[in-house]
Protein backbone atom coordinates (compact mmCIF):
# COMPACT_ATOMS: atom_id res chain seq x y z
CA UNK A 1 0.00 0.00 0.00
CA UNK A 2 0.81 3.38 -0.52
CA UNK A 3 1.89 5.58 2.15
CA UNK A 4 0.89 9.15 2.46
CA UNK A 5 3.41 11.71 1.01
CA UNK A 6 5.05 14.03 3.36
CA UNK A 7 5.63 17.84 2.48
CA UNK A 8 8.81 17.06 1.88
CA UNK A 9 8.70 14.39 -0.49
CA UNK A 10 6.09 15.87 -2.45
CA UNK A 11 8.44 19.32 -3.07
CA UNK A 12 11.28 16.79 -3.83
CA UNK A 13 9.23 15.42 -6.63
CA UNK A 14 7.91 18.57 -7.67
CA UNK A 15 11.17 19.74 -8.47
CA UNK A 16 12.09 16.52 -10.25
CA UNK A 17 8.85 16.96 -12.48
CA UNK A 18 9.90 20.28 -13.29
CA UNK A 19 13.56 19.39 -13.85
CA UNK A 20 12.28 16.64 -16.37
CA UNK A 21 10.06 18.38 -18.30
CA UNK A 22 8.97 21.79 -17.23
CA UNK A 23 5.86 21.08 -15.69
CA UNK A 24 5.04 23.29 -12.50
CA UNK A 25 2.87 21.68 -9.96
CA UNK A 26 1.40 24.35 -7.44
CA UNK A 27 0.91 23.49 -3.44
CA UNK A 28 -1.30 21.30 -2.55
CA UNK A 29 -1.48 18.87 -5.25
CA UNK A 30 -0.19 15.74 -3.73
CA UNK A 31 -4.03 14.11 -4.63
CA UNK A 32 -3.28 14.86 -8.27
CA UNK A 33 0.40 12.65 -7.53
CA UNK A 34 -1.21 10.26 -5.77
CA UNK A 35 -4.15 8.93 -8.20
CA UNK A 36 -1.76 9.65 -11.56
CA UNK A 37 0.79 7.01 -9.99
CA UNK A 38 -0.99 4.42 -7.53
CA UNK A 39 -1.03 1.99 -10.13
CA UNK A 40 2.82 2.45 -11.43
CA UNK A 41 3.88 2.23 -7.93
CA UNK A 42 1.94 -0.77 -7.29
CA UNK A 43 3.16 -2.85 -10.56
CA UNK A 44 6.90 -1.51 -9.83
CA UNK A 45 6.02 -2.48 -5.73
CA UNK A 46 7.06 0.87 -4.65
CA UNK A 47 5.02 1.93 -1.47
CA UNK A 48 6.28 5.92 -0.97
CA UNK A 49 7.42 8.86 -2.95
CA UNK A 50 11.02 8.18 -1.73
CA UNK A 51 10.92 4.96 -3.00
CA UNK A 52 9.64 6.42 -6.56
CA UNK A 53 12.30 9.24 -6.29
CA UNK A 54 15.05 6.59 -5.79
CA UNK A 55 13.94 4.33 -8.45
CA UNK A 56 13.55 6.90 -11.12
CA UNK A 57 17.21 7.85 -10.41
CA UNK A 58 18.16 4.46 -11.60
CA UNK A 59 15.82 3.69 -14.17
CA UNK A 60 15.44 6.48 -16.60
CA UNK A 61 12.24 4.20 -18.55
CA UNK A 62 10.72 4.80 -14.83
CA UNK A 63 11.21 8.24 -15.46
CA UNK A 64 9.60 8.53 -18.47
CA UNK A 65 7.02 6.91 -17.56
CA UNK A 66 6.50 9.12 -14.42
CA UNK A 67 6.57 12.30 -16.78
CA UNK A 68 4.18 10.41 -18.75
CA UNK A 69 1.78 9.84 -16.50
CA UNK A 70 1.67 13.45 -14.83
CA UNK A 71 1.48 14.82 -18.28
CA UNK A 72 -2.19 16.47 -19.52
CA UNK A 73 -3.30 14.76 -22.31
CA UNK A 74 -6.87 17.32 -22.09
CA UNK A 75 -7.89 17.55 -25.91
CA UNK A 76 -10.41 17.90 -28.21
CA UNK A 77 -11.06 18.57 -32.19
CA UNK A 78 -10.72 22.23 -32.95
CA UNK A 79 -10.32 23.35 -29.25
CA UNK A 80 -11.71 27.14 -28.95
CA UNK A 81 -12.72 27.44 -32.76
CA UNK A 82 -11.63 30.62 -33.48
CA UNK A 83 -8.00 29.42 -33.56
CA UNK A 84 -8.98 27.73 -36.57
CA UNK A 85 -11.03 30.32 -37.97
CA UNK A 86 -8.20 32.77 -38.19
CA UNK A 87 -6.18 29.56 -39.72
CA UNK A 88 -8.90 28.94 -42.07
CA UNK A 89 -9.45 32.78 -43.52
CA UNK A 90 -6.42 34.30 -42.64
CA UNK A 91 -2.77 32.53 -42.07
CA UNK A 92 -3.77 29.85 -45.03
CA UNK A 93 -4.45 32.57 -47.66
CA UNK A 94 -1.53 34.45 -46.81
CA UNK A 95 0.64 31.35 -47.14
CA UNK A 96 -0.74 30.11 -50.40
CA UNK A 97 0.58 33.71 -51.72
CA UNK A 98 4.09 32.79 -51.01
CA UNK A 99 3.57 29.91 -53.23
CA UNK A 100 5.61 27.55 -51.09
CA UNK A 101 4.73 24.39 -49.36
CA UNK A 102 3.24 24.89 -45.75
CA UNK A 103 4.97 24.42 -42.85
CA UNK A 104 3.36 23.81 -39.38
CA UNK A 105 4.52 22.76 -36.35
CA UNK A 106 1.30 21.61 -33.58
CA UNK A 107 3.48 21.47 -30.79
CA UNK A 108 2.07 19.68 -27.74
CA UNK A 109 0.06 17.70 -29.91
CA UNK A 110 -0.93 15.03 -27.31
CA UNK A 111 -3.33 12.54 -28.78
CA UNK A 112 -3.36 14.48 -32.59
CA UNK A 113 -6.63 15.85 -32.02
CA UNK A 114 -4.98 19.43 -33.03
CA UNK A 115 -2.98 18.35 -35.71
CA UNK A 116 -5.25 16.55 -37.28
CA UNK A 117 -8.16 19.20 -37.11
CA UNK A 118 -5.29 21.15 -38.71
CA UNK A 119 -4.53 18.71 -41.66
CA UNK A 120 -8.65 18.59 -42.29
CA UNK A 121 -9.27 22.30 -42.24
CA UNK A 122 -6.26 22.43 -44.80
CA UNK A 123 -7.81 19.22 -47.11
CA UNK A 124 -11.04 21.87 -46.74
CA UNK A 125 -9.19 25.16 -47.70
CA UNK A 126 -7.99 23.04 -51.02
CA UNK A 127 -11.05 21.43 -51.92
CA UNK A 128 -12.70 25.39 -51.86
CA UNK A 129 -9.95 26.97 -53.42
CA UNK A 130 -8.09 24.63 -56.20
CA UNK A 131 -4.73 25.24 -56.86
CA UNK A 132 -4.19 28.23 -54.39
CA UNK A 133 -1.99 26.06 -52.23
CA UNK A 134 1.20 24.53 -53.29
CA UNK A 135 1.81 20.64 -52.66
CA UNK A 136 3.69 19.47 -49.98
CA UNK A 137 2.00 20.77 -46.95
CA UNK A 138 3.49 19.62 -44.00
CA UNK A 139 2.62 18.95 -40.14
CA UNK A 140 4.80 18.12 -37.75
CA UNK A 141 3.50 16.97 -34.29
CA UNK A 142 5.37 16.85 -31.02
CA UNK A 143 4.64 15.78 -27.45
CA UNK A 144 6.95 14.78 -24.70
CA UNK A 145 4.07 12.12 -24.13
CA UNK A 146 5.29 8.82 -25.20
CA UNK A 147 1.37 7.51 -24.85
CA UNK A 148 -0.11 10.25 -26.34
CA UNK A 149 2.50 9.96 -29.60
CA UNK A 150 1.71 6.38 -30.04
CA UNK A 151 -2.20 7.18 -30.10
CA UNK A 152 -1.75 9.71 -32.08
CA UNK A 153 0.00 8.24 -34.60
CA UNK A 154 -2.41 5.39 -34.96
CA UNK A 155 -5.08 8.10 -35.20
CA UNK A 156 -8.08 5.68 -34.24
CA UNK A 157 -10.88 7.57 -31.78
CA UNK A 158 -13.50 6.12 -29.23
CA UNK A 159 -17.04 7.26 -29.72
CA UNK A 160 -16.28 9.51 -26.63
CA UNK A 161 -13.22 11.41 -28.04
CA UNK A 162 -14.76 11.71 -31.30
CA UNK A 163 -17.67 13.61 -30.26
CA UNK A 164 -15.52 16.20 -27.95
CA UNK A 165 -15.77 18.79 -31.16
CA UNK A 166 -15.62 16.65 -34.69
CA UNK A 167 -19.03 17.48 -36.21
CA UNK A 168 -21.21 14.76 -37.97
CA UNK A 169 -20.07 16.23 -41.49
CA UNK A 170 -16.18 16.07 -41.19
CA UNK A 171 -16.54 12.74 -39.30
CA UNK A 172 -18.52 11.26 -42.81
CA UNK A 173 -15.68 13.13 -44.38
CA UNK A 174 -12.44 12.33 -42.64
CA UNK A 175 -13.03 9.45 -41.31
CA UNK A 176 -12.85 5.44 -42.13
CA UNK A 177 -15.54 3.53 -39.11
CA UNK A 178 -14.38 0.47 -37.63
CA UNK A 179 -17.14 -0.21 -35.68
CA UNK A 180 -19.56 1.26 -33.67
CA UNK A 181 -17.08 2.47 -31.12
CA UNK A 182 -14.68 3.54 -33.20
CA UNK A 183 -12.84 5.50 -36.05
CA UNK A 184 -9.94 6.44 -37.72
CA UNK A 185 -8.53 9.39 -39.45
CA UNK A 186 -8.12 8.95 -43.41
CA UNK A 187 -5.22 7.98 -44.87
CA UNK A 188 -5.22 11.79 -46.90
CA UNK A 189 -5.19 13.54 -43.99
CA UNK A 190 -2.66 11.51 -41.51
CA UNK A 191 0.05 11.32 -44.25
CA UNK A 192 0.57 15.09 -43.98
CA UNK A 193 1.71 14.74 -40.15
CA UNK A 194 4.88 13.27 -39.00
CA UNK A 195 5.02 12.71 -34.91
CA UNK A 196 8.11 12.99 -33.12
CA UNK A 197 8.93 13.30 -29.29
CA UNK A 198 9.86 16.79 -28.52
CA UNK A 199 10.41 18.22 -25.07
CA UNK A 200 10.01 21.67 -25.19
CA UNK A 201 12.73 22.82 -22.62
CA UNK A 202 15.32 21.23 -25.36
CA UNK A 203 16.79 22.37 -28.28
CA UNK A 204 14.56 22.97 -31.67
CA UNK A 205 17.69 22.59 -33.94
CA UNK A 206 16.75 20.05 -35.51
CA UNK A 207 13.03 20.49 -36.25
CA UNK A 208 13.31 23.16 -39.35
CA UNK A 209 11.85 26.18 -40.13
CA UNK A 210 7.84 26.67 -39.88
CA UNK A 211 5.45 29.19 -41.70
CA UNK A 212 3.31 28.65 -38.63
CA UNK A 213 3.55 27.60 -34.95
CA UNK A 214 0.28 26.37 -33.00
CA UNK A 215 1.60 26.16 -29.03
CA UNK A 216 -1.75 25.88 -27.23
CA UNK A 217 -2.68 25.53 -23.76
CA UNK A 218 0.78 24.08 -22.51
CA UNK A 219 2.87 26.83 -21.40
CA UNK A 220 0.34 27.67 -19.04
CA UNK A 221 2.10 24.55 -16.57
CA UNK A 222 5.82 26.38 -17.07
CA UNK A 223 7.31 29.14 -15.03
CA UNK A 224 7.84 32.55 -16.47
CA UNK A 225 11.47 31.97 -17.31
CA UNK A 226 10.65 28.36 -19.03
CA UNK A 227 7.79 30.51 -20.96
CA UNK A 228 10.18 33.14 -22.15
CA UNK A 229 12.84 30.36 -22.66
CA UNK A 230 10.84 28.85 -25.30
CA UNK A 231 8.41 32.01 -27.22
CA UNK A 232 11.82 33.15 -27.59
CA UNK A 233 13.44 29.67 -29.49
CA UNK A 234 10.59 29.52 -31.23
CA UNK A 235 10.80 32.59 -32.77
CA UNK A 236 14.14 31.26 -34.00
CA UNK A 237 11.89 28.88 -35.47
CA UNK A 238 9.64 30.83 -37.83
CA UNK A 239 10.20 31.81 -41.44
CA UNK A 240 9.90 35.74 -41.86
CA UNK A 241 6.48 37.07 -40.81
CA UNK A 242 5.31 33.31 -39.57
CA UNK A 243 2.89 33.33 -37.27
CA UNK A 244 2.32 31.66 -33.61
CA UNK A 245 -0.94 31.01 -32.43
CA UNK A 246 -1.14 30.42 -28.31
CA UNK A 247 -3.98 28.95 -25.94
CA UNK A 248 -6.57 31.83 -25.15
CA UNK A 249 -5.68 31.92 -21.51
CA UNK A 250 -1.68 32.39 -22.44
CA UNK A 251 0.06 35.71 -22.56
CA UNK A 252 3.02 37.12 -24.63
CA UNK A 253 5.74 39.05 -22.14
CA UNK A 254 8.20 40.93 -22.59
CA UNK A 255 9.17 39.67 -26.07
CA UNK A 256 7.26 42.74 -28.13
CA UNK A 257 10.93 42.61 -30.32
CA UNK A 258 10.48 39.25 -31.27
CA UNK A 259 6.93 39.34 -32.12
CA UNK A 260 3.97 41.64 -33.19
CA UNK A 261 0.19 41.09 -31.82
CA UNK A 262 -2.46 40.72 -34.18
CA UNK A 263 -5.99 41.09 -33.06
CA UNK A 264 -8.28 39.07 -34.90
CA UNK A 265 -11.77 39.86 -33.41
CA UNK A 266 -11.97 37.66 -32.04
CA UNK A 267 -8.77 36.27 -31.24
CA UNK A 268 -5.42 37.23 -31.64
CA UNK A 269 -2.15 35.40 -33.24
CA UNK A 270 1.47 36.44 -32.72
CA UNK A 271 3.53 37.69 -35.96
CA UNK A 272 7.08 36.92 -36.22
CA UNK A 273 9.75 40.32 -36.35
Amino acid sequence: MMKDMSVDEYNRFRAVLEKNSGIMLGEGKEYLVTSRLRRMMEREALDSVTSLLSAMERNRSLLEQVVDAMTTNETLWFRDDHPYRIFRDRLLPEVAANRRPLKIWSSACSTGQEPYSLSIEIEEFRRKNPGQLVTGERILATDISPSALAAAKEGVYQQLAIRRGMNDQHLKTYFDVLDNERWRVKDPIRARVDFRSQNLQQSFGLLGKFDIIFCRNVLIYFSADLKYDILKRMHSCLNPGGYLMLGASEAMNNLSDYYEMIQCHPGIVYRAR
